[in-house]
């Protein structure tokens, strides 16, 4: 059969073009899929790449389980070295990720795509690996067991009692360019296990009597095979669609039922459920919206029957056209469905004759789609309940008003100018009226101006005058053409208005979704989150509206309301309910009807996370029925209440990790440092106390300059965990005194004078430089850390340099060393707490830099650090200048006096 000559979907084209574009320039992915292990996976890729012969081709890694035909095949191909990782004792192998990034290869062979990796590996599991790998541009064959794949964990516990801990996210598979199924038959795969092929002799027994038992294995192999065959019709639709092909290709049974408002559709449901059952088929459930508006009643019949469908496994489907028919046909050869149910008409013959019989329409347009006509049930039909159900409309006076003295007015017209128009003339101001009418009110008025243009034709202007009778019977044939025409553009004109009220509706809907979304993408916590979602919720919903949090003891609280929500031990009831059932409750349902408001789920990825109340006013807006529009604003709002509480999670775990680390490596530095002078303390007093007598008054001397040293190293170290605790408080005072820069570089290198022996020290103090504000104390340990730091890290002997200018922000005072200088890229990790740069000479807990800036900073000045040119590294601190310095005025003699300014 060949295809009919229609013109190409110009958006199938684009779609076509950028599939093309994007399989072009992407990685990727081939995935080698079996039942259990042993059905051959790894033999099938290493022998699919030895066929290929593809240069740029690597084994990143391969199991071979000691398989002699198996590891043959590695023969030839070029390995990557595996890298080595020490785990408890143990040293393992795993892929090195870094050496295939750096080798770029163009395929890439990695057994076991649900691996995980040992810890210290850059990921946690192998397919972030490849994720990885595919992201680089580098081809990738891999290989994975059904009993991996997330969705299907359940499912395979279930069938085996066996829970598999390592699985792959549905969306690898997804993500995967070809997916090819390695099949065996179970007895061959058995066999395989008695003869030591697949696991070693005392595991193959545990295995055959565990997991690898026949109907396990059956089961297993149907999983693989359905969702191969999943996989593959996905890629024939998008063929179709592809390729603008509307023919039917039946390579998979695909149900739809036609659904409407009536009573009668329950039976089709339950009709097309047990059929898709019996096939094992996908079915749909399609409706098309009606061009005239629909009844309250109907409108929630129609959704209790789109519900039940669902419960039932269905997708839902709903549809727009001019015409049921057409869409109905139109979806159907779209989405390749094989099979359509409908309902048997169980209306007025005549109504099929004026309007058209859907049903007939649809065989007629079906072609090769089998049709199955079934009939409703007999005492669920719609026969007086429709029109008792319809709410009574209120009578358009202003339309009937003016579709009076429109007619009026154009029969005033006509008449005056009765010897300038012609008979058709007068037809088509009468016409005009009839659209003018339709367009601006309802149909009811549409019609009445038709009935009265038709009367005042007649009446005024059809011999013989102002009576009703018609002397020539030709008139009838004008008046019916009045009245059908005035009927016809009624209609044509209420469906435009339909179509027009439907699209500005989505329109709403779609702005309030962009809105809701805009706002919600910046919010930074789960409150303002929540704030977003009701003040759009009660716009959209017309409704007070509150979301609600659920407590871990089951408490419901409100977290933010716009307007007045009822909220009273009922509600409270129905919000609890709500969470932990994950379904609607409350007002407007059938589960807890008599509660105020109406309780909806926020349902995240996997459980709800809040509650959604409305409480809806009497005449709130259609949006609080259209159940596809609520169900996506649900969703959007619990994805960002998720993606909050998951940001809050992770800077907790973050805050709480780095909480931990600062604090083993402060136990791990003080216990050391304060240990080693505490030693040294404790050594020299004891053999003071013990040896007393055999001790020399030079080894006596000894021994106390060591405690006297040890002792101010330890009270150094208590001085700068006291400091560093005042810093982090805020209970640091500055006390500030004038003060000659000189002064305090001088006073700190006498304090460190024992230790900077046989260092050649420079100063450079000039004269312009003037006195700084500041606390005396605090300064002097900002250089006193500065120097033992240059002490640390210079070899011994190394000469240290300090200098003091003038500069336009304040006075620069500079420490520099001819040590090894800063390591690259860590000149701003020097200042963090704790941390100790490589090759340190002597202890320190890794504090003294971070002190120096923070009280530097407290005095409102910087403290950089960076690599002189020639070796070395060099700390500036920068002071501002403070306002009523005084002046030093040098006397004759040479000696300087302070003169207030």
């Amino acid at each position: 059969m060949t295809e009919p000559n229609v013109r190409p979907d110009p958006d199938a084209l684009l779609l076509r073009a950028h599939r093309e574009e994007d399989r072009k320039h992407r990685a990727k992915l081939r995935v080698y899929l079996g039942y259990a292990p042993g059905v051959g996976k790894t033999f099938a890729m290493l022998s699919a790449a030895r066929d290929s012969r593809s240069a740029g081709l690597v084994v990143g890694l391969a199991e071979t389980h000691g398989r002699y035909d198996t590891a043959a095949l590695v023969l030839g191909l070029e390995m990557m070295p595996r890298r080595h990782i020490e785990y408890r004792g143990r040293k393992l192998e795993e892929f090195d990720l870094d050496a295939t990034l750096t080798r770029k290869p163009k395929i890439v062979l990695l057994d076991e795509l649900a691996h995980t990796n040992a810890p210290g590996s850059r990921h946690n599991k192998r397919w972030q690996d490849v994720l990885e790998l595919l992201d680089a541009g580098i081809d990738v064959y891999t290989t994975l067991n059904i009993q991996h794949i997330e969705s299907l964990n359940d499912v395979v516990a279930q069938i085996t009692g066996v829970r598999v801990r390592e699985t792959v996210p549905d969306s690898i598979l997804a993500r995967a360019d070809e997916i090819e199924l390695i099949d065996v038959p179970p007895e061959e795969l058995l066999n395989r296990l008695r003869e030591g092929k697949v696991y070693l002799s005392e595991q193959a027994a545990r295995a055959v009597d565990h997991f690898f038992k026949r109907g396990n294995l059956l089961a297993l192999r149907e999983l693989a095979l359905r969702r191969v065959a999943d996989r593959v019709d996905l890629d024939v639709l998008a063929h179709r669609q592809e390729n603008s092909i509307s023919a039917t290709w039946p390579t998979q049974e695909r149900i739809l039922v036609c659904v409407g408002p009536a009573p009668a559709s329950q039976r089709l449901v339950r009709a097309a459920a047990r059929m898709s059952g019996g096939l094992r088929a996908p079915w749909v459930a399609a409706y098309v919206e009606p061009a005239t508006p629909m009844t309250v009643a109907a409108r929630e019949r129609l959704d209790s029957h789109l519900k039940l469908a669902e419960s039932l496994g269905a997708d839902v489907a709903r549809l727009t056209g001019t015409r049921v028919s057409t869409a109905i046909i139109e979806y159907s050869r779209r989405h390749n469905v094989t099979r359509i149910v409908i309902g048997k008409p169980t209306h007025w013959r005549i109504r099929d004759v004026l309007r058209g019989s859907v049903l007939d329409e649809v065989v007629r347009g079906s072609g090769e789609i089998d049709i199955h006509v079934i009939s409703g049930d007999a005492s669920a039909l719609p026969q007086p309940p429709e029109v008792v159900e319809r709410q009574p409309s209120a009578v358009d006076w202003k339309g009937a008003a003016w579709a009076t003295g429109l007619v009026v007015s154009a029969t005033t017209v006509s008449a005056f100018g009765r010897n300038l128009l012609a008979l058709p003339d007068i037809v088509m101001i009468y016409l005009l009226v009839i659209m003018i009418v339709a367009v601006r009110f309802s149909r009811a008025a549409s019609v009445l101006a038709a009935v009265l243009s038709v009367a005042f034709y007649d009446f005024f202007f059809i011999p013989p005058f102002f009576t009703f009778s018609v002397s020539d019977v030709r008139h009838t044939l004008t008046f019916s053409m009045m009245f059908g025409v005035g009927l016809v553009i009624s209609g044509l004109t209420l469906r435009i208005r339909r179509q027009e009220h439907d699209a500005r509706s989505r329109e709403v809907q779609t702005a309030a979704l962009y809105a809701l979304s805009r706002e919600i993408s910046a919010a930074p916590d789960e409150d303002t989150v929540a704030t977003a979602i009701v003040l759009h919720a009660a716009e959209v919903f017309e409704a007070a509206a509150a979301v609600v949090f659920v407590s871990e003891t089951g408490t419901p609280t409100i977290a933010a309301q716009s307007g007045e929500v009822p909220f009273g031990p009922d509600e409270q009831g129905v919000a609890r309910w709500v969470f932990e059932h994950e379904r609607p409750a409350g007002l407007g349902t059938d589960t807890l009807p008599g509660a105020r408001v109406m309780c909806l789920p926020l349902r995240g990825t996997s459980h709800a996370v809040a509650v959604l109340a409305l409480a809806l006013r009497p005449h709130s807006g259609d949006f609080a029925l259209d159940r596809h529009f609520r169900d996506a604003y649900l969703r959007q709002g619990a994805m960002a209440l998720e993606r909050a509480r998951l940001a809050e999670d992770a800077k907790t775990s973050a805050l709480r990790a780095r909480t931990e680390e600062m604090r083993s490596s402060l136990l791990s530095a003080v216990s050391h440092d304060l240990r080693t002078p505490l030693a040294a303390i404790t050594g020299a007093g004891t053999m003071l106390r013990d040896d007393a007598a055999r001790l020399g008054t030079a080894d006596r001397a000894d021994l106390v300059d060591t405690i006297c040293e040890e002792a101010e190293r330890l009270e150094r170290l208590v001085g700068n965990l006291l400091d560093m605790t005042r810093l982090e408080s805020g209970s640091l005072k500055v006390k500030r005194e004038w003060v000659p820069v000189e002064e305090l570089v001088i006073s700190a290198l006498t304090r460190l004078g024992h230790r900077l022996e046989g260092r050649e020290i420079t100063t450079d103090f000039p004269r312009e430089v003037p006195l700084i504000s500041v606390d005396p104390v605090l300064v002097e340990q900002v250089f006193v850390n500065l120097f033992e730091n240059a002490v640390k890290y210079t070899p011994p002997g190394s000469p240290l340099e300090i200098h003091a200018r003038n500069a336009d922000d304040g006075v620069e005072i500079e420490v520099a060393d001819r040590g090894p200088g800063l390591p690259p890229g860590l000149e701003r990790r020097l200042f963090e707490k704790f941390f100790r740069g490589p090759n340190v000479k002597g202890g320190g807990v890794g504090l003294g830099l971070s002190i120096c800036r923070g009280i530097v900073e407290a005095h409102g000045g910087t403290l950089v650090a960076e690599n002189r040119p020639g070796g070395g590294a060099v700390f500036r601190i920068t002071l501002p200048k403070m306002e009523g310095a005084p002046v030093v005025v040098t006397e004759p003699d040479g000696t300087g006096v302070e003169v207030p300014s």
